[in-house]
């Protein structure tokens, strides 16, 4: 931990030495919020969000806030390390060639349903819900990229191994599944809040409503849908590799992380709903992952479970820039001279990609420096090709 702030209803603790105004005021907001609970946690990526800050950790007593999970319900990491030690430059681009046939990115959708053997049960969802009036749509969305932040990266491993790592969530399906009950909420505090306190973008579901159950399903699902999302792009991944090296490859290791949900824990002796947006749980021993922004490395971590930041680290490097400061100020030859200095096969190509430069990203160097207390490092990954969204 870095500092402690003390002038809000509970304190703030941060992992980080300077944090934006506008992540700030959201953290204070949530310090503020009548039912959080003992501190809020800070991570060291932290940069502002909607309602509140991405990197924040906050605990609850008796209420949920869908805009503290946020829009892209489940979102994470998985990462497989192979028995593969080498890899040339010739086959990676026919590796990400063949990649880019079986995995859609962006925008776009498969041009069939998946089988439903790869979308979650749906026994247990909400009656009437969004995840009813999606299932379908979501069959053509599971087993592909999104845009934004989202990669799949080929990488070298400090323990000498060729390791595939994808960031992917829960597509339109959990957007709908956010605004959804974001907008129930604030209907619901309307009945008592000012509208001042609204414009904080904090609305909660008080946890004995049927709101706030049919909430806690219904994002149980996407976090369930992400994690299908990302294995069904790994398995196509990994079919690739198949194709190119045979019997030569093989999955040793495999780790899956979320960083956008809540869930009911015990902190302090105490019960309560833990929201992690942008923030991934690090508990003794637990194994997770770290990227860095594209062209700098990642990490395969283990938990240390520091109960002042509650059991959390920080779920990548973190914007030092929004998307449309990125594409304003940093410059296209410098940000691709970067990349290609260290020979890795990169996703930028012309001005409307410079809000995924490395320039566009904290140092992710300063902030695993700044989580030591958080996690240990197992594995540095070097980036060698990437696919962006």
């Amino acid at each position: 931990m870095i500092k402690v702030l003390n002038t809000e209803r509970i304190p703030i603790k941060l992992w980080l030495k300077d944090i934006e105004e506008g992540a700030l005021k959201q953290a204070k907001n949530v310090a503020n919020l009548p039912f959080a609970f003992k501190h809020v946690a800070i991570m060291p990526d932290c940069h502002e969000g909607y309602g509140m800050p991405i990197g924040g950790v906050l605990a609850a007593k008796n209420a949920i806030i869908p805009n503290a999970v946020g829009v892209d319900i489940g979102c994470g990491m998985c990462a497989v390390k192979t028995s593969l030690t080498e890899v040339s430059r010739k086959t990676l681009v026919n590796i990400l060639s063949d990649v880019r046939t079986l995995i859609p990115v962006g925008f776009k959708h498969h041009k069939r349903k998946q089988d439903i053997s790869t979308m979650p049960d749906n026994n247990d969802i909400a009656e009437g819900g969004i995840i009813e009036q999606e299932f379908e749509n979501a069959r053509d969305q599971v087993g592909t990229l999104g845009g934004g932040n989202h990669f799949i990266e080929i990488q070298k491993g400090s323990d000498g191994h060729i390791w595939i790592m994808v960031h992917s969530g829960s597509r339109n399906i959990g957007l709908k599944v956010a605004e959804h009950y974001n907008r129930i909420a604030k209907s619901i505090n309307e009945k008592w809040l000012s509208k001042k306190d609204r414009s904080k973008d904090l609305a909660h579901l008080p946890i004995d409503t049927r709101e706030a159950k049919d909430y806690f399903k219904e994002m149980k699902y996407c976090i369930d849908f992400a994690f299908s999302n990302r294995k069904l792009m790994m398995q196509n991944i990994k079919s690739v590799f198949y194709d190119h090296f045979g019997t030569k490859f093989n999955e040793l290791q495999f780790v899956n992380i979320a960083h956008n949900y809540a869930v009911w824990e015990n902190h302090f002796n105490t019960d309560v709903i833990v929201h992690r947006k942008g923030a991934t749980s690090a508990k003794t021993g637990e194994i997770g992952i770290i990227p860095g922004s594209q062209g700098t490395k990642s990490y395969i971590v283990q938990g240390k479970g520091n109960p002042e930041s509650f059991m959390s680290c920080s779920h990548g490097a973190g914007r030092i820039l929004s998307r449309k400061q990125a594409k304003k100020t940093l410059d296209l030859k410098a940000e691709k001279t970067k990349l290609e200095k260290h020979g890795i096969l990169h996703s930028i190509r012309t001005e409307k990609d410079l809000d995924e430069a490395p320039g566009a990203y904290k140092n992710i160097d300063i902030v695993m420096a700044n989580q030591k207390d958080l996690v240990d490092i197992l594995v540095e990954l070097t980036p060698m090709a990437v696919i962006k969204g």
